[in-house]
């Protein structure tokens, strides 16, 4: 079988040529913890080595283990019996597979039993793990929720609990949606209040709830009697016992190894995270990006599953005396779905990297406080950065894992069509990533604010200075002119001033941003690897075109689009 890391010549590209350097830096420190923990690295080129080492076993795993258990997983899911929930049979086998691996505390710090890798590298074994099955990566990506313990928790909320995440013997959720506040967090109704002994319960109701029935839960309630907005929302630790209630769990169109469940809490003990009114607008939003970057990273590796298997059936199935990929309409559409997944890719290690730099660097002056005027310039730059590339990332990667796996039926023909082939699966399993953590419209909420700043524009000036992109001549000038578009849309944009023609075309503005920022990874990666300059030019050859598209549509100043659109869905024909 094959190891999926090893298979994979754009994960190994990446791995060889991405600067991690600075975020070893970070990461390490001075190299001291190599004298208490032996598999500690002694310098950075030994960690770049540990963190090869540590991506092989997980795609060992994924690709001899995992993998083969992916279908039986998704045709028996998940079990709901007399309250309670069980795993598949090979979800059970796959997780603790990776706890022996000691895979289970990927992030977090040595001391807790963690191996400490940045977030760049648990973005790789993500993807590596969803290419294998993707619904396991909701129970393996669930990792964030002790991430955000160790990031916001006391020592001794992080040493009761972060060992138990790292050995496996533990698994979490994020209790944050319920029936009537899905997408919109700050109408969360779910109460916590503290009895007269001091402690805290909660009461109500979550619903569409990832791995509910988790032993350890982070949940949003509402813990300001007649507050209605964010700031009356705090974030509880909650270890499940007879006060939680599961209700039910989804019967979903994929992802059928991970229970999404519907839970009533009654009276349910639970302890404070961090601070009280900080729940939503601090320490859930970390929780919601580091989710948007698994999710970024689970659709990347759908889309590498769905794309080898129709490589692999359009390299066997003979037509005409030919194999159909030698046919040109085939090849094309082969071609375009591995150009998008290693574009998706190359945004995904970029913004793994910006995120990893901003948390890294907030960790630094949190222990450092006398260097904050040192560094705290880069950190509000970095900050910014996170802020846009996150939900930016999640549009793209998620819309195009739909895509490519739409296009996998479609090289498999009416065989595709059928439970005979994984690539189906896929394509279900494809669906919910542009839905859930926020679907592809709130991303576009949430990016948009850093185009219309200018922030998009302050990184492709660091991209411009640091490389000489120049060099690739034609190639430089297109993505320069993607460039120019983005800049005239956003300038106009706000010179007309009306709300709704901004947020008509918020859509439009994002997703040229998005094939700009792309060109211009595409373009780094191009002046390190003859074949990824030609992958840029085949990218920019439909991006270009779809960027002067949107751009001459935001110009041309027609508000009777907006109007006729009202008037199709309200009007009577």
């Amino acid at each position: 079988m094959p190891n999926f890391y090893l298979d994979n010549s754009d994960i190994l590209f990446h791995m060889k040529t991405m600067d991690l350097s600075r975020i070893i830096r970070f990461r390490e420190g001075d190299f001291s913890e190599s004298r208490d923990y032996p598999y500690a690295p002694k310098d950075a080129a030994e960690a770049r080595e540990n963190y090869g080492h540590v991506l092989e076993i997980v795609g060992q795993i994924a690709g001899e283990f995992i993998a083969p258990r992916a279908e039986e997983v998704d045709r028996e899911g998940a079990h709901f019996e007399d309250g309670q929930v069980t795993y598949a049979k090979g979800t059970k086998q796959a997780l603790d597979r990776l706890a022996k691996a000691d895979l289970m505390g990927f992030t977090l710090p040595r001391r807790y039993g963690g191996i400490n890798m940045p977030k760049t590298i648990y973005s790789l074994a993500t993807e590596i793990i969803s290419r294998a099955d993707a619904s396991l990566m909701n129970l393996f990506g669930l990792q964030e929720i002790a991430d955000t313990i160790c990031k916001f928790g006391s020592e001794e909320q992080k040493q009761r609990y972060l060992p138990k995440f790292c050995s496996g013997k533990t698994s979490g959720a994020m209790a944050l949606t319920e029936p009537d506040a899905g997408s919109d967090l700050q109408s969360v109704r779910l109460r916590a209040h503290q009895g007269e002994d001091g402690k805290w319960y909660l009461n109500g109701v979550k619903r569409f709830i990832t791995n509910g029935c988790a032993d350890i839960s982070l949940v949003m309630a509402r813990s300001e009697p007649g507050t209605s907005g964010g700031r009356g929302i705090s974030l509880f630790i909650y270890e499940k016992d007879e006060h939680l209630k599961i209700r039910r769990i989804e019967d979903k169109l994929g992802i059928h190894g991970s229970p999404t469940c519907e839970l009533q809490f009654t009276n349910a003990p639970a302890e404070l995270l961090g601070k009280r009114k900080m729940g939503l607008i601090r320490y859930t939003m970390s929780l919601m990006n580091g989710a948007r970057l698994g999710v970024a990273a689970q659709a990347v590796g759908i889309a590498e599953a769905a794309y080898h298997e129709s490589y692999r059936y359009a390299c066997e199935r003979i037509q005409f005396k030919r194999q159909i990929r030698d046919f040109e309409a085939v090849y094309e559409m082969l071609t375009d779905m591995r150009v998008s997944i290693e574009a998706g890719r190359s945004f995904l290690m970029e913004t793994s990297r910006i995120v990893d730099l901003k948390e890294n660097l907030e960790e630094y002056l949190e222990a450092n406080p006398e260097q904050k005027e040192n560094f705290k310039d880069e950190l509000k730059r970095y900050t910014r950065y996170a802020s846009l590339f996150t939900p930016a990332l999640k549009a793209y990667t998620t819309e195009m894992a739909n895509q490519v796996c739409y296009d996998a039926i479609q090289v498999h023909g009416g065989t595709g069509y059928t439970r005979d082939f994984a690539v189906e699966r896929h394509y279900r399993d494809a669906r919910i990533t542009n839905i859930y953590e926020g679907t592809t419209q709130l991303q576009v909420v949430a990016a948009i604010g850093g185009i219309q700043t200018g922030v998009v524009f302050e990184r492709l000036n660091e991209y411009e200075d640091a490389f000489d992109l120049a060099s690739l001549g034609t190639l430089f000038e297109q993505a320069k002119q993607c460039r120019t578009h983005l800049e005239s849309v956003v300038s106009h944009i706000k010179e007309r001033g009306e709300g709704d023609y901004h947020d008509f075309h918020a859509r439009r503005v994002l997703e040229m941003a998005n094939d700009t920022i792309i060109a211009y990874l595409l373009l780094i990666d191009g002046l390190q690897s003859e074949r990824k300059a030609k992958l840029a030019g085949v990218f920019l050859s439909k991006a270009l075109p779809r960027v002067k598209a949107s751009f001459e549509t935001i110009m041309s100043d027609d508000r009777r689009l907006i109007d006729s659109y009202r008037d199709i869905i309200d009007r009577p024909a």
